[in-house]
């Protein structure tokens, strides 16, 4: 196999640009074989083999190494990749933008640095992940909660600058992080907020500063490398009440959603409150193959049986009570009154022997868990990328949302799976796109899928928050506003933070100057 060398380098002065880099953090820690690269591609992508694959890795273990490697690649003007723990799944995973990149791997930085029980916070580095920083709670004894991403190998850091979210009261990962430490392309070191203040003690309690804030410039791009992260965590409550309600028909999507705006925006319901369709629920406990074997999307009666057979709805709702007992048995009045007022309601406190209801009161208490990844057993073969529009907690846009999307799935040969999460004024709705990786067929049917519903959701007014590698230029111009205005202050940014185009070109569908042109 032919080796990957970075567009524009030619291989001689590749090999002397990795000689420097492996000076810099030891030929250890310098990536170059087929075996250890194959952990920096999407296992699960839509595309075909063989494309978006790095020419290199290499591993800095703090702030001064990762200052010398972008001295490194600036001199050659090499393309790097930043990951923290790489596990960006159903968005690209570790796995670079353009073949060609080195991947510029955070995972050696894993410490956590401080908590602070007193004012609730944790200052970490990118290696972080959501079950390593629980497990340092626990075992000094905090009293403070985490919000993970459902996946617990996920990176604390890396699900914020994504604008992730999570299932407690501190679910919006990017309103929960406070300071930032940032290494720009040039190698100069910024800490945003507090931070900017020498010897300040408010860094991660704080995010207001004298002049603007920098924080959001640094999630979802390519204008430095953030090294350090303040994360809020949620204080442990007195006592935590979770439920679960189902609903019986698809139709009732519209008046759930009706009925909790109120309770969100009023913080009766205080973490996020999730719908979620009767196949992803069921995904946790059997499988497509159990109840069907026939192509394209299950027949109604099949939905019915899988229904029945688990005690499901065709839309399971997801919310928790915390604090006092006295106030959350107030609070669940409100609750019970404006949510099983729908037609055909059923509320439970307790599921037994049920792996769905288990993840998800665990997630919703701040508990990271794996259980959610074993809903790709459902379809078999690994692949799933998810579509993730943004609108209102509207029950008519869910409704308006739901109907199209599911359409749009079942004309391509796909069931309906997926979600849909409230947060205080925002609803997310994540579509997973399940197919096996082995069948071109299908795989080749989920691309196509995704990029028909990118132009058909922003046509109706949906725009998506994040989205995978293969989709992001697509993505970037349906914000399109006064001739998308928006990505060209993306570009003159670029250009003046970054002028020789080193730091993840392409992130976000924003590119180096000298490479817009041919993206």
């Amino acid at each position: 196999m032919s080796r990957i060398v970075p567009q524009g380098v030619d291989a001689s002065t590749f090999n002397k640009a990795l000689d420097e880099l492996a000076a810099v953090v030891g030929k250890q820690w310098v990536f170059l074989d087929e075996l250890p690269l194959s952990a920096y591609r999407d296992a699960y992508s839509p595309l075909a083999d063989g494309e978006m694959l790095p020419s290199a890795a290499v591993a800095p273990d703090g702030v001064e190494q990762i200052q010398k490697i972008l001295a490194v690649v600036n001199a050659y003007k090499i393309p790097v990749w930043t990951i923290g723990t790489g596990r960006n799944f159903a968005y690209g995973g570790p796995a670079p933008r353009k073949s060609g990149y080195v991947m510029l791997d955070l995972r050696r930085m894993n410490r956590v640095i401080e908590v602070n029980e007193k004012y609730g916070y944790a200052l970490v580095e990118p290696g972080v992940s959501y079950m390593q920083l629980y497990r340092h709670l626990r075992q000094i004894g905090s009293k403070l909660w985490i919000d993970p991403a459902a996946p617990a190998w996920g990176g604390v850091i890396g699900n914020a600058l994504e604008h992730g979210a999570g299932y407690t009261p501190y679910g919006d990962h990017f309103v929960m992080q406070c300071g930032m430490e940032v290494v720009l392309a040039d190698g100069e070191i910024v800490r945003t907020g507090q931070g900017a203040l020498a010897g300040s003690k408010h860094w991660q309690v704080t995010k207001h500063v004298a002049g603007p804030h920098f924080d959001g410039m640094f999630t979802q791009s390519n204008f430095g490398v953030v090294t350090k992260m303040g994360i809020w965590l949620m204080p442990e409550p007195p006592s935590y009440k979770p439920f679960m309600i189902t609903y019986q028909k698809e139709e009732d999507l519209e008046a759930i959603f009706e009925v909790t705006r109120a309770l969100k925006v009023n913080q009766i319901i205080p973490n996020a409150a999730v719908a979620v369709d009767l196949l992803w629920e069921a995904s946790a406990k059997t499988t497509r193959r159990h109840y069907y074997d026939g192509k394209g999307p299950l027949p109604p009666s099949i939905r019915a049986k899988i229904a029945a057979d688990h005690d499901l709805g065709m839309w399971n709702y997801y919310g928790a009570l915390y604090g006092p007992p006295p106030v959350i048995e107030n609070n669940w009045k409100v609750v019970e009154d404006a949510l099983m007022s729908i037609p055909g309601a059923k509320v439970h406190f307790d599921r037994k022997n049920d792996p769905a209801w288990d993840y998800r009161v665990r997630l919703m208490r701040g508990e990271p868990n794996m259980t959610e990844f074993s809903i790709m057993n459902w379809i078999g073969g690994g692949g799933h990328i998810n579509f993730s529009p943004i609108s209102a907690p509207s029950g008519s846009e869910a409704l308006a949302q739901y109907k199209l999307i599911k359409q749009r799935c079942n004309d391509h040969g796909f069931d309906y799976i997926g979600e849909f999460l409230v947060g205080w004024r925002d609803m997310h709705h994540i579509l997973m796109i399940m197919y096996d990786r082995a069948d071109e067929t299908m795989r080749k049917s989920a691309y196509d899928l995704f990029g028909l519903l990118v132009d058909e959701a922003a046509e109706a007014g949906f725009g998506e928050y994040r989205t995978h590698l293969a989709f992001m230029d697509q993505i970037a111009r349906t914000y399109k506003h006064n001739d998308g205005a928006l990505w060209d202050l993306h570009h003159r940014l670029k250009d003046v933070l970054d002028p020789n185009g080193i730091l993840s070109p392409g992130k976000q569908g924003i590119w180096p100057k000298a490479m817009r042109t041919s993206a």
